[in-house]
């Protein structure tokens, strides 16, 4: 049975991960191959888009390495610890083209699949308990979620940067959901948080809902939205993913009529997305 948050219930494989993992990786590598220029900017970035493209590839080579039972060690969790381990990881990978680069990114993300269906049964495959990951201990369904979200992310990214069409769409960021849910806690600005009592409930216009409550400095999400929220949000769901990620800011997407807010205090749902240090 499917939960709310598009994860089955009882840890299964999310339906549709695979299908969304493989489709993003394609839509990268085709806007990469089209590139007539690594070296051009990426907006809102410090990195090229050969820069982000390598990025890209290396982590989805870490998440395939994880996802097999490997431990690789990646920053402290934080995200100056993350960036710090980005910058690092770039400096010592020299490959910017763009086919290369593309077909890295096709071929680690089938790699990260591949020990995913993996039988549980198999030695080398950590498939029962948690993975040490980059945002902390989470299971192979939630690493999962995390590939496929960071690869939107970059992908949104790069899409920008070479004038291509993004690949986000409802299906693939209803799928980011069990990441994002598990990553929110870990990634709470404590100070913008401080002070704070307030339930969110979240609603993704045509989908997928969740709650957050905050209580001083901490936050506790649920996969349902509390009974009596202070603030409900209804937001488009890629605007909701660019918010989540930092690439959109909530006032511009307000005024775009992609976030709709009621409830005893409609005016916390600007603050929500401010509440979060995405890496």
């Amino acid at each position: 049975m499917e939960s709310v948050n598009g994860q089955s219930d009882g840890g299964t494989w999310p339906a549709g991960l695979d299908e969304a993992i493989r489709a993003t990786a394609a839509d990268i590598a085709a806007a990469l191959r089209g590139a007539s220029d690594t070296g051009a900017p990426v907006p809102g970035s410090r990195w090229t888009v050969g820069e982000a493209a390598a990025h890209l590839a290396q982590a989805n080579e870490l998440m395939a390495h994880l996802a097999d039972g490997k431990e690789r060690g990646y920053g402290d969790g934080t995200p100056q610890g993350l960036a710090e381990a980005n910058q690092r990881a770039l400096a010592v990978f020299a490959e910017r083209r763009a086919e290369p680069l593309a077909a890295m990114i096709v071929e680690q993300a089938d790699a990260f699949l591949r020990s995913a269906a993996r039988p549980a049964s198999d030695a080398s495959h950590a498939s029962h308990g948690e993975l040490v990951t980059p945002m902390g201990p989470m299971s192979l369904e939630v690493l999962g979620s995390y590939l496929l979200t960071h690869m939107l992310g970059h992908g949104y990214d790069l899409a920008r940067a070479l004038g291509s069409p993004h690949m986000l769409d409802r299906a693939r960021v209803e799928l980011t959901l069990p990441f994002l849910t598990t990553a929110m806690p870990r990634v709470l600005d404590t100070s913008a948080a401080a002070g704070l009592t307030a339930r969110y409930a979240i609603h993704l216009r045509g989908g997928a809902c969740f709650g957050a409550t905050f209580t001083d400095g901490a936050v506790t999400v649920t996969p349902r939205p509390p009974s009596r929220p202070d603030c409900t949000i209804l937001t488009e769901p890629v605007a909701f993913l660019l918010m989540a990620l930092g690439r959109l800011g909530p006032w511009s997407a307000v005024a775009r009529g992609r976030v709709l807010t009621w409830g005893r205090k409609p005016w916390l749902a600007p603050r929500f997305p401010t509440l979060f240090s995405p890496p």
